[in-house]
């Protein structure tokens, strides 16, 4: 440990002697603190959260992880490269101890680079939020600078359901071979559409099982959290509904009217003890819009369509947790550059390391391709994939790129601190294990391979 400490340390002196370390800390002093100051928040909670938390996390997030792919990249390709390598792997000390040690100088430096950040944001919020008006500040006070649970009412296993129906289909009515890939399809989507879609005038109802949270959310408000699309816009843009909370004769029942913009979250609070004996609150709503003379059918998103909000806990060290989870991130960004400088030259590691990332941050569109199961598109007339035999290579290959994508991206700290979501315990550990321990560890094993069987002594005379 000695040895892996003494080569993070020679990281950090070179990352001050080259003055990385002072330009990183003005360039997100920068961004974080000065441009926030002179712009102008629009005075709501909202508006004030997306200027002075969403962005600056973001920034912060961006900035760091550029220049931790670029240093990791530099540090150990321009070493081997100006033969400075050679005068280290000399001396008492396995590869794989310089590895470890560049590594940890690496996440050394960002944890401090993102402390300096942080703390600098922390600071802004709470001298800027006094600015606002007092019912925004109780509106960051009850929705942002806490640390909310959420819960869901469980989503129902419609492939499983669509094979099924699918099955019992075909035998009753044969279909051709060619036309099974789109049958499949059309039962899912229609499957999905009767438990998302809500039409004029009819209800629907959410279940939620508190549990044993039941226990301690006596007494405390509630906040739903919906999201609904429109089959058919209006003029005005907004659409009518009846919110229900309650069982008659069963609990306490709170209703309320409101019209609501398609496409957007909103949050309301709902009173508190309007669950039964057994934990379960349930919400209806009822598609009012066949009241306003324009019926529109709604859709709530099975994903993030409903749920529930409850305090679980402050925003101090919620925002703490949010920022472990973006060290993990950088720890990830570090073992790739790394390992990319292992094995390539400085610009071709750079190259292919950014390249990575951009593979990551187009998940959507591999989750599309996915989704239609084939990558060339869709034929109009069968319905099929056109792809062919490509498709057969790259679709199990997305597959299993998305899974590991997935494995980065499920933890959504920025997300979570700007809806005053909490991270908890568990999710740091989750993500740290994931992230730090699984895929970093891949990569680790990877570049430490690659720099023990890397010939040093003809490295400046390959280049």
């Amino acid at each position: 440990m000695q040895r892996i400490w003494a080569i993070a340390t020679l990281t950090w002196k070179a990352a001050f002697r080259f003055r990385l370390f002072w330009v990183l800390t003005v360039l997100l002093l920068g961004s974080v603190v000065v441009l926030p100051l002179i712009l102008k928040d629009d005075r709501t909670a909202r508006g004030f959260t997306q200027l002075v938390l969403t962005y600056n996390l973001s920034v912060i997030t961006t900035l760091l992880g550029l220049a931790t792919v670029w240093l990791a990249c530099g540090t150990l390709a321009r070493d081997i490269e100006e033969c400075q390598m050679q005068m280290v792997a000399v001396k008492p000390i396995a590869r794989w101890q310089i590895w470890l040690g560049k590594w940890l100088g690496l996440v050394l430096l960002n944890a401090a680079l993102l402390a300096v950040a942080g703390a600098s944001v922390y600071a802004l919020l709470q001298w800027r939020s006094n600015q606002l008006p007092p019912e925004q500040q109780a509106i960051l006070r009850n929705e942002i600078f806490v640390a909310r649970g959420s819960l869901k009412e469980p989503i129902p296993d419609l492939e499983q359901l669509a094979e099924r129906v699918f099955k019992e289909r075909i035998e009753k009515t044969p279909v051709p071979v060619s036309e099974h890939a789109a049958l499949r399809r059309n039962l899912l989507e229609q499957l999905k559409a009767g438990a998302q879609v809500v039409t004029p005038g009819h209800p629907r109802r959410w279940i939620i099982d508190l549990g044993l949270r039941k226990n301690f959310l006596r007494d405390q408000p509630l906040f739903l959290r919906v999201k609904f699309h429109a089959v058919q816009t209006n003029a005005s843009g907004l659409y009518l509904g009846l919110w229900q909370v309650g069982v008659p004769n069963k609990t306490q029942l709170w209703q309320d009217r409101k019209s609501m913009a398609a496409g957007t979250f909103h949050e309301f609070a709902v009173p508190p003890n309007l669950f039964d004996e057994e934990g379960k609150l349930t919400v209806v709503f009822v598609n009012g819009s066949v009241l306003t003379g324009t019926p529109t059918t709604l859709l709530f998103p099975l994903e993030d369509g409903f749920e529930v909000l409850y305090r679980e806990g402050g925003f101090s060290l919620n925002f703490a947790r949010g920022l472990a989870i973006i060290l993990c991130w950088l720890a990830l960004l570090a073992a790739l550059g790394l390992s990319a400088a292992s094995l390539l030259s400085f610009p071709v590691a750079a190259f292919f390391s950014v390249s990575l990332l951009i593979v990551a941050l187009s998940g959507g569109t591999l989750s599309s391709v996915v989704a239609e199961g084939t990558v060339a598109g869709l034929d109009h007339e069968t319905g099929a994939g056109a792809g062919g035999w490509i498709d057969a290579v790259l679709i199990p290959f997305f597959k299993v790129l998305l899974q590991v994508i997935h494995l980065v991206q499920g933890f959504s700290p920025v997300d979570a601190l700007s809806t005053g979501r909490s991270i908890t315990w568990g999710q740091l550990g989750l993500a740290f294990a994931q992230i730090v321990l699984f895929l970093g560890g891949l990569l680790a094993a990877a570049g430490i391979l690659f720099f023990t069987r890397r010939e040093l002594a003809t490295a400046q005379g390959t280049q």
